[in-house]
């Protein structure tokens, strides 16, 4: 069953303009593994994490580096969650996690859908 459904969108030079303006962006928004990828692969990826925020119903007291977007074996992304947000979601019964990144015109996107059993 569908928990919940986040869609977000990003304009990828304003995120890159931000992360060069406020250095300690980086850390705060994204894990270790995340941090040294592309302007546009960020963009997404902050998408991905509102997305999945708004999934949730926006609670307050998540973390965003909480939220890893990974890539699974067969390329496609995906989500890993920790700490505040997996318990988030444990709290509303979400079992698995649907998302899908995109990136073109300048804007990146991303949707979220949270499924319970």
């Amino acid at each position: 069953m569908i928990v919940g459904v986040g869609i977000d969108v990003v304009d990828i030079a304003r995120f890159e303009r931000s992360l060069e303006r406020t250095p300690g962006l980086r850390e705060r928004l994204f894990t270790e593994v995340e941090r040294d990828m592309a302007g546009r692969s960020l963009a997404a990826r902050f998408a991905a994490k509102e997305a999945l925020a708004k999934a949730l119903g926006a609670p307050a007291g998540l973390r965003w580096t909480d939220a890893e977007v990974a890539r699974a074996e067969d390329g496609r992304p995906d989500l890993r969650v920790s700490g505040t947000v997996a318990a988030a979601a444990a709290s509303r019964g979400v079992s698995r996690w649907h998302v899908s990144l995109s990136h073109d015109g300048g804007i990146a996107t991303a949707v979220v859908i949270a499924e319970s059993e």
